[in-house]
């Protein structure tokens, strides 16, 4: 198969206004018949710029071709992306595809998606490299923030998915947010937190966190945890819940397994050393303990502080236990509640996006699973691989190594979200091949796209997604996409055809929906009454939701029946193991990195809000007090940070919320906003055994004054919002 030609063959001639859509016609030049240069408005008095015969405005963005909402194409490595036609730009990577496989066959190519895309398109990347091309090589980058999860959930409870609702929140005694600043970055659920502490001021919320963040304001009780010190706090906890016979040893008796093991591993463990490795003083830690012994309903939030690290998979674990231990789950107002940081990472699990998985929580490496699955798709036995899929970070160890040759990158920016990048960036360099679909271009993942695939974002396609709490939500599109973007699910539908597979001819995502939601029945995820019909007129649904006269699931396990092989829940021994890199004398101090209020992720989007930028300008370290003074640095400085990885350079902010010892860095800014601002120069790829999620929340640096100062700081925002804490207890 040979790539289509890249000469253009340009015409002059005019195009109905893609603004207005009739009535005014636009002076343009074609490539291939499609717009790639306005020159003029035939039909209105209004140049460029000015108002078209509809009263839409035309704005600078129509002038230049490259800008425009549609797909591009690089011929050779150095040369200019050209305009081209979507039949052209998706033939031409299809040849592309096609010969690197034939050459080193399917485990050279990849697909990494993201926890932005919609159930759909996130099927259709599944069956496209795992039912079609066969690969496994499928990963999200939800495998940065939600892996631990989904492998604590499937080890401790046999099926990924959070148990509980966001109404538990009003029924619970005492919430716990562990390893998260909620605040910030879930601000609408933890509205619903403050809205129950006001109007029931006995309630506990127990924050631990070793920054004292905007969410810890809201404290009855503030347990700083040293980084890296979960497990021996758990395990701590644990013990004296057991010394002081706060078991619910019924619940524990008739629904759990590994109890005994789990009992004796507490008692024999070194009290001194859980309390030594929890960085917690021990009144605090028999404090916490007290809270939960008391609690009626123990409904505790967790996200990327337990998540992002080489033993988050043991994190999860060891928080389960407790709510095991005290019979805290499959009850209303109670639970272990994973809290997911992307608006479908839940979604891009059900479909199958992750590495180990095919769609309605099946696995590759399962021979039945693999059969179900080809068999349904109406593919030949084998077609599905039984080799290990690579994981994000892997991906990108093996692009760099030459094993993958082509990398299909779609609503991720990863040249900003994946740790050590000066890594990331050889990969990319040294990649025979990279797609980027995406909404937006330059982003610093773009620039070293071979094709830019323009895509329609969430209000200008239908397409369903599904939130922490299992509620599978349908979305409908409200205005048109701009140029010729188009939704992800129809360009990875496209790309099959063009690759020559069966499978990918669909009319809507309705019809991309009710395929998936086939494969779900009788599973865990079980979505087979959610068919796109009753969504249209529901909206809203939770799964499980068997059948198209079922109301959905608010809660898991209210049978206390568990989805394990003996229907028990699983008890788990997990000992302290310490971050995968320590501090020393050359690096010193621990830093940590995560989400701010203002900003979403990598800056695409919130980057271009002024009023967002008005409210954190710029990248900046925040550091405790007496950490600034030992090393000469005041608020307003530029500090350079160092790691055994890279250098960037940043302006300090004073947090005396912090604990000694540990840095602060916001991970959003890029090169796209300044070079050596971005936070993950320096982090560590270390990643865990099994859930091989990244430990961004550990690594260790160096801090000193900038030897130059670039410029002044900027005007920060307050390190706490203007809201009214409760007053927090003191021990």
């Amino acid at each position: 198969m040979t790539a289509p030609s890249m000469v253009q063959e340009t015409t002059k001639g005019q195009a109905i206004c893609p603004y207005c859509g009739v009535g005014c016609r636009l002076l343009m030049e074609s490539a291939h018949g499609e717009l790639i240069r306005v020159t003029g408005v035939a039909d209105a008095p209004a140049n460029l710029g000015g108002i078209c015969a509809k009263g839409a405005t035309l704005p600078e963005v129509i002038h230049t071709p490259d800008r425009l909402m549609q797909p591009h194409v690089r011929p050779a490595r150095g040369k200019e992306l050209r305009p081209m036609r979507w039949a052209d730009a998706l033939g031409w990577a299809a040849a592309r595809f096609r010969e690197i496989v034939d050459r080193h066959g399917p485990d050279a190519v990849a697909f990494y998606g993201g926890g932005q895309l919609d159930s759909e398109a996130s099927y259709l990347a599944v069956k496209l490299f795992k039912g079609s091309i066969g690969t496994n090589n499928t990963d999200s980058n939800s495998r940065l923030c939600m892996a631990s999860a989904v492998t604590g959930y499937q080890t401790s409870l046999g099926a990924d998915g959070p148990p509980c609702c966001y109404a538990d929140i009003a029924l619970s005694d005492c919430l716990v947010v562990w390893g998260s600043n909620m605040a910030d970055a879930f601000p609408v659920t933890f509205n619903r937190v403050k809205a129950h502490l006001r109007t029931n001021p006995g309630v506990e919320l127990i924050v631990v966190d070793p920054r004292g963040t905007n969410t810890a304001t809201h404290a009855t009780l503030y347990v700083p945890v040293a980084p890296g010190g979960d497990i021996p706090l758990m395990n701590a906890v644990g013990r004296l819940l057991l010394e002081r016979g706060a078991v619910d040893h019924d619940f524990v008796a008739a629904h759990t397994e590994g109890f005994g093991a789990y009992r004796d591993f507490l008692l024999h463990a070194d009290w001194e050393g859980l309390v030594s490795a929890a960085g917690v003083p021990e009144a605090l830690i028999r404090a916490l303990a007290d809270r939960v012994a008391r609690s009626h309903a123990l409904l505790t939030f967790y996200c990327q502080g337990l998540n992002q690290s080489t033993v988050g998979m043991w994190k999860n674990n060891s928080l389960i236990n407790l709510h095991l231990l005290t019979g805290q789950i499959g009850k209303p107002g109670a639970g272990p509640f994973s809290l997911t940081g992307q608006p479908n990472a839940m979604g891009g699990r059900e479909a199958g996006l992750l590495a180990q998985a095919l769609p309605g929580y099946r696995f590759s490496e399962d021979p039945g699973h693999r059969a179900e699955v080809e068999a349904y798709w109406g593919r030949r036995a084998g077609t599905v691989s039984t080799r290990p899929g690579l994981t994000a970070v892997e991906m990108f160890r093996a692009l760099e190594a030459g094993r993958l040759k082509a990398i299909w990158i779609a609503g991720t920016n990863p040249g900003v979200s994946l740790p050590d990048l000066h890594q990331v960036r050889r990969a990319l360099s040294r990649a025979e091949l990279i797609v980027v679909q995406d909404p937006y271009h330059p982003t610093e993942t773009t620039q070293f796209g071979d094709v830019l695939l323009p895509v329609a974002q969430w209000a200008e396609k239908s397409g369903t997604m599904t939130s922490s709490e299992r509620l599978v939500s349908f979305s409908e599109q409200v205005v048109n996409p701009p140029g010729m973007a188009l939704p992800d699910w129809q360009i990875l539908a496209r790309f099959g055809q063009a690759m020559g597979f069966s499978g990918f001819e669909f009319d809507d995502s309705g019809m991309v929906w009710d395929e998936l939601i086939g494969l779900t029945a009788g599973r865990p995820c079980d979505m087979a009454g959610v068919t796109s019909e009753r969504l249209r007129r529901e909206r809203h649904l939770r799964w499980p939701c068997p059948s198209v006269d079922h109301p959905g699931t608010e809660r898991l396990y209210l049978d206390r029946r568990f989805p394990t092989p003996g229907g028990r829940a699983r008890f788990h021994a997990r000992p302290h193991r310490p971050p995968r890199e320590t501090t020393d004398h050359e690096f010193p101090l621990v830093l940590t990195t995560g989400r701010l209020y203002a900003h979403w992720h990598t800056l695409t989007r919130t980057g271009k809000s002024p009023k967002l930028l008005r409210l954190e300008p710029s990248a900046f370290v925040e550091v405790h007090p007496d950490d600034a003074a030992e090393v000469g640095l005041a608020a307003g400085q530029w500090a350079e940070l160092s790691s055994r990885r890279g250098r960037i350079r940043l302006p300090v902010k004073i947090n005396p919320r912090l604990s000694r010892g540990v840095l602060f860095v916001p991970f959003h800014w890029g090169d796209q906003q300044r070079e050596n601002v971005a936070a993950n120069y320096l982090t560590i790829a270390a990643i865990g055994r099994i859930a091989k999620q990244p430990e961004f929340k550990y690594c260790a640096v160096r801090l000193a004054p900038a030897p130059d100062a670039p410029e002044p700081a900027p005007a920060f925002a307050p390190t706490t919002r203007r809201d009214e804490p409760q007053k927090a207890v003191v021990v």
